[in-house]
């Protein structure tokens, strides 16, 4: 089988996740879908700002991730903010559950996209920041944006 280069196309992004949590770890996992949802999320409507990861049996669920639902759907349309299964390897999963017990961090979903033909989520564990570390961010990001406009000025 030939390698293909897998293209990329970003459906949900959860830009507050990263200014919330200072993120230590990035792990891609898969999700159980249905075939609604799989079409709405190609549609891009996705939404994992709310969104936050569970342990319960030995697996990992993602609750409150809004799918909307297939507006072409009928009457055995999804819900969409039902509990959805993240398809990992036990060893990823035993690694997560050990580090959230031991380390008082979570996990949290950062982005959704296509990888080929398939849906993947990249989840991260983060340390929740602390308001000195917020304000230090938004103060990095505001020297980076004067830099950058002195930068294109000239």
């Amino acid at each position: 089988m030939k390698d293909k280069e897998l293209s990329e196309k970003i459906i949900a992004i959860n830009k507050n996740a990263r200014f919330e949590y200072e993120i230590l770890d990035k792990i891609e996992a898969g999700i159980v879908l249905v075939g609604t949802e799989v079409k709405s999320l190609r549609e891009g409507h996705c939404n994992i700002k709310e969104g936050y990861i569970i342990e319960d049996g030995g697996a990992l669920y993602v609750k409150n991730m809004n799918i909307s639902e297939y507006k072409h759907g009928n009457i055995n349309n999804h819900d969409p903010l039902r509990v959805r299964k993240l398809l990992l390897h036990k060893i990823e999963i035993t690694k997560l559950v050990r580090s959230i017990k031991e380390k008082g961090v979570t996990i949290i979903p950062l982005k959704v996209y296509l990888k080929g033909s398939l849906i993947k989520m990249e989840i991260g564990v983060g340390k929740g920041k602390k308001l000195f570390d917020k304000r230090e961010t938004i103060k990095q990001r505001d020297i980076d944006r004067d830099t950058e406009r002195e930068i294109k000025n000239r």
